[in-house]
């Protein structure tokens, strides 16, 4: 459990790492990038910083990944400077960026739900058709004789 100033430290280089890339960074590796989290050390001595880029086509996206990868690599000194002169810390956070998997494996589990619902939704509907096997009421009733028999000994 990180204390509150250690997530309002994060926060902070959340914003800043964003505004970064969207004003001052002008790599043309650099994707459309979104900073999805930012996790700070307890000692405030190393921020992870998870990020996702939004690829165009499916072909381009172990490019796209790659060259964003490489230009944060590059610009980690630039934005490093600025997040500590907005900060004013003594200590700046070292900087590490980590591909965020989470949107690849949402869109993963959305796909699977979605081959659910078509599964069942195919067996709702041949089963809407279907009767069944043996006879409609399958319960042992009592014969009509047996019925009058136990009316006239109670």
């Amino acid at each position: 459990m990180a204390s509150p100033r250690v997530r309002k430290i994060a926060d902070r280089i959340k914003v800043i790492v964003a505004e970064m890339l969207e004003r001052r960074v002008k790599d043309p590796r650099l994707g459309f990038v979104t900073v999805t989290d930012v996790r700070v050390s307890g000692d405030t001595q190393q921020a992870s910083i998870f990020y996702t880029v939004l690829a165009l086509d499916n072909e381009q996206s172990g490019m796209d990944l790659a060259g964003t990868a490489a230009a944060l690599e590059s610009a980690k000194g630039l934005i490093r400077s600025e997040v500590g002169k907005q900060l004013g810390m003594r200590h700046v956070p070292n900087l590490e960026f980590i591909h965020d998997a989470l949107p690849e494996s949402a869109r993963h589990i959305d796909d699977l739900l979605e081959q659910a619902r078509q599964a069942d939704a195919a067996v709702a509907a041949s089963a809407s058709s279907a009767a069944y096997a043996g006879e409609p009421d399958p319960y042992k009733k009592p014969r009509a004789e047996d019925a009058d028999e136990a009316d006239e000994d109670a």
